[in-house]
Parts: structure tokens; C-alpha cells; sequence
């Protein structure tokens, strides 16, 4: 009995170990492609390369990743997942989501990708491209992301006669009555969207701006046949602005493109005529993150 036991512990230790990449395959969260070799790469750099795994395996998802996933994707042990991820807690890197489904972007890690986006957006080909279209329109031109119930801009230019209250990259503002806040919204499933609005402040900036559930869930499916989002003086008085999504190859959409001008000078129907350089430009835009993800 007693070699049968060392005989069985043998088996169990020479058991052929399964690899990063297919414990990336098995899980349904990450796309497999290089990922199996990255959380290689990063695990062969000791407890540096693991939290930096573990915050890699978070901000590719877009739900809340539970413990197992970490652990399954990373391939690290129980116990030094658990000490990982309770030191990007401590610091600020990752946070317990409030529905208790797992972990996300903790309000530190979120800041400082904002500040190294503003920090890389005037050297980009990006900031080229919102440039670009800027010229094109002769209006401000801006590049944003959704974020809960904001709008992050991830990059904006100017017109050369500016609109007077200047938003820098990094800057948020709210989604429900912003062009690209509506916009993205828009292309949010109808029942996460409605709770979404839901659950988010909703200020009144104008006499324009909707706040109730019923007219904003209207105005989100007229934006969803159109495409294209709008904002009538619904921010700010006296200020238009209409947005294109930014859209991959692989259909994901990733942000909205948008112009904003003064309405004495561009009202949105004498916006509509810049559609198509907008699609243009996001198109660009969209094709740059396909450079970016392939270099």
C-alpha cells in the first residue's frame, strides 16, 4: 500500500503541466492569439511581471473578472493570485466590483492611463488624424471614450476659433447629453443602457437637456437607426455637436469621433453635410489600433 501511495504521488507530479496559452484558450474571457506567450513572458519577470499579468487579464475584459479567471488565465497558484491582487488593492490598481462578480480597474490605474494618454496624444497619429478633420470642418474636433456615465476625452483639437470652455485629453463629461456619450450608449444592448441611465447622474447643463429615462431611451434609438450622435445645444448653451463611432475590422467599437462648433456659426443640420469626413476619420482613426495591436 505503501509504494502503491508513492507510485500514485509520482503519477500526480510528472502529470504533463498545461500550458499559458491553453489555459488562455479554455477560458471564454481573451481572445487567444499571443496571449498564452504574453502571460509567459510576464511570469518569467517574478512578482513585477505577475501583478502587471494579473492587470492585463483585467483591463482585456470588459465584465468584472473573477478570481478563477485570473488564476486560469495567469496560470498562477491560489495563493499568490490572492496576494496580487490584494496588493493592486492596496495601491490603488484594481478594485472589488460593487456586484461582488470580481475585480476591476482600481481608480489609480484608471488615472494614470488617462495622464499617459494626454500626456501621448500631441505626438500621436491619432491627434494627426483629429487634426485632419478639424481643418477639414474648420470646427473642434475630439476623440472619446465611455466610461460609466462619462465621457473621457482621449484627445480633442481645436478649431482656430475655439469654443471658449477648452476640455484637454483626459478631461470627462456626462454622457447623457453629450454627442458621443449618446452616441455609445446607443450601441449598448437596450436593457444595459436603460439601466445605465438609469443609475447615472443626470444634471440638467440647458433648458435642452433630456434627463428623463423615457425621452433619453427615444433619443438613443434614433441614434442607433442613424448612427450618428447628436447634441443640440444639450450641454452647453449655444453649442452643437454631432459624432461617429469609431469602429474595428473586427466590428468592436472603441470610442466616437465628433465635431463641436457654436451654433451661430454651424447649426446641426449644416453639420450633417460633414458626415462622411467623419466616418473617414474614424475609420482612420479605428485603423490605427489595428497598427498598434499588430506591431
Amino acid at each position: 500500500m505503501r509504494i502503491g501511495q508513492q507510485n500514485f504521488k509520482i503519477v500526480m507530479n510528472i502529470k504533463p503541466k498545461r500550458s499559458l496559452s491553453f489555459l488562455v484558450e479554455e477560458t471564454n474571457i481573451f481572445p487567444v492569439n499571443d496571449a498564452g506567450a504574453r502571460f509567459e513572458q510576464l511570469a518569467e519577470l517574478g512578482a513585477t511581471g505577475k501583478a502587471f499579468s494579473v492587470l492585463e487579464a483585467v483591463s482585456t475584459n470588459s465584465a468584472p473578472t473573477s478570481m478563477s479567471d485570473i488564476i486560469r488565465v495567469t496560470g498562477m497558484t491560489k495563493p499568490t493570485a490572492h496576494r496580487i491582487v490584494n496588493l493592486l488593492i492596496d495601491i490603488g490598481f484594481l478594485d472589488r466590483d460593487g456586484s461582488g462578480m470580481g475585480f476591476i480597474e482600481g481608480a489609480n490605474l484608471v488615472d494614470l492611463a488617462h495622464k499617459t494618454l494626454a500626456a501621448a496624444a500631441p505626438r500621436s497619429l491619432r491627434h494627426s488624424i483629429l487634426q485632419g478633420l478639424s481643418d477639414e470642418t474648420g470646427e473642434t474636433s475630439n476623440y472619446g471614450v465611455l466610461s460609466g456615465g462619462e465621457v473621457i476625452y482621449l484627445d480633442r483639437v481645436e478649431a482656430k476659433w475655439p469654443l471658449g470652455l477648452r476640455f484637454n485629453a483626459g478631461s470627462r463629461v456626462p454622457a447623457h447629453c453629450t454627442a458621443i456619450g449618446k452616441l455609445l450608449l446607443s450601441r449598448l444592448p437596450e436593457n444595459e443602457a436603460s439601466s445605465l441611465l438609469r443609475s447615472m447622474p443626470k444634471s440638467r447643463y440647458t433648458e435642452n437637456t433630456k434627463t428623463d429615462l423615457d425621452s433619453l431611451m427615444k433619443a438613443l434609438r434614433q441614434i442607433r437607426e442613424t448612427g450618428i450622435g447628436t447634441d443640440d445645444q444639450e450641454f452647453m448653451h449655444g453649442v452643437v455637436c454631432q459624432a461617429a463611432p469609431v469602429i474595428t475590422e473586427d466590428g468592436k467599437c472603441i470610442g466616437g469621433i465628433a465635431i463641436s462648433a457654436p451654433e451661430a456659426r454651424m447649426t446641426l443640420d449644416e453639420a450633417r453635410p460633414f458626415v462622411p469626413q467623419m466616418k473617414a476619420a474614424a475609420a482612420n482613426l479605428a485603423s490605427t489600433f489595428f497598427i498598434v495591436s499588430n506591431s
